[in-house]
């Protein structure tokens, strides 16, 4: 691997991820200026938007999107993808910055990668490491400073936004979990695509979105746009094709990207007013994360390592 690709691949996943930190500051800015949207139609129209062109992008670059429906596990564990992991991961999400805002909203859902490592010691048995547990110390300290400010008897934030953003991180790690057996063998673009087609097809069946009477005006339907194109299906694809270049763990550094980019739109474009105790519990969170990352080829390491041992 040359240096020029591991700086592309660097670029492409830390654009990947200040595009979706953007998507956030779209979505909050879409809920400011118009009251009646919903994050249940906002979700349901990027989905099933988003989930068709990387289904269309699939059958023209040839993956054959449709052969993994003649496997049973394989399409059980779409489905389960797009209900389990996609929709908590994208409708709570969208909630939490409609209630809240966009970077706290991002930052509580960057809390994911911990509950990844809370399921891999429960039920694989691997033990945190030191930088593990000095990490997960790290994000609580950070968590507790946004959501009290400092004032241990009082919340600073509504306990609407800790629910829903509490949920959106627990999609962040079924959402990465689910899919992993089956992204080898179909690609991350027949995987991604059913997923967010399943699960906003099944929330038209809960709420359909042409039941809602929206009126968009031009700017709106621009920042949908964003939010579809420039919020899903670009970042996805390079964040994919980043793959190519660096290794995963490099990759999942870039995340940091997503927080600082919604923190810093916000401010600048839409006025959200953070105080001092969110900055630095932001800035908690997110060394903890990259100090997990950083952690995760060990862990990844150990488990491959106690698989062959057993088949062995």
């Amino acid at each position: 691997m040359t240096q020029q690709n591991h700086l592309r691949g660097v670029l492409l996943a830390s654009s990947a991820c200040i595009l979706w930190g953007i998507s956030g500051v779209a979505a909050s800015t879409l809920f400011i200026n118009n009251p009646h949207l919903t994050a249940m139609w906002l979700t349901q129209v990027r989905m099933i938007s988003a989930g068709l062109i990387l289904l269309v992008w699939g059958m023209v670059a040839g993956k054959h999107p449709f052969k993994i429906w003649h496997h049973r596990h394989a399409a059980w564990t779409a489905v389960s993808y797009g209900l389990l992991g996609l929709i908590p991961v994208q409708l709570c999400y969208f909630e939490a910055v409609r209630v809240g805002n966009a970077p706290i909203a991002t930052i509580i859902q960057f809390l994911g990668p911990f509950i990844i490592s809370i399921y891999y010691f429960l039920f694989k048995h691997v033990t945190p490491s030191r930088i593990e547990l000095i990490g997960m110390i790290m994000a609580f300290i950070g968590t507790l400073l946004i959501v009290t400010h400092g004032h241990l008897n009082s919340l600073a934030i509504s306990p609407v936004i800790l629910f829903w953003g509490g949920l959106s991180a627990i999609g962040v790690a079924t959402n990465t979990l689910i899919p992993r057996t089956i992204l080898p063998k179909y690609g991350a673009l027949t995987v991604t695509g059913w997923g967010l087609m399943i699960a906003g097809l099944f929330l038209t069946l809960l709420q359909p979105m042409w039941r809602v009477h929206l009126t968009i005006t031009w700017p709106q339907l621009g920042l949908l746009i964003v939010i579809i194109l420039l919020g899903t299906v670009a970042p996805f694809l390079m964040f994919a094709r980043s793959l190519s270049d660096i290794l995963p763990t490099t990759a999942s550094l870039m995340d940091a990207f997503e927080p600082l980019a919604a923190t810093v739109f916000s401010i600048t474009f839409i006025n959200v007013q953070l105080t001092s105790f969110d900055f630095i519990g932001g800035l908690l969170i997110i060394l903890a994360v990259m100090a997990l990352s950083l952690n995760t080829h060990k862990m990844l390491h150990f488990l491959r390592r106690r698989r062959a041992h057993s088949s062995s």
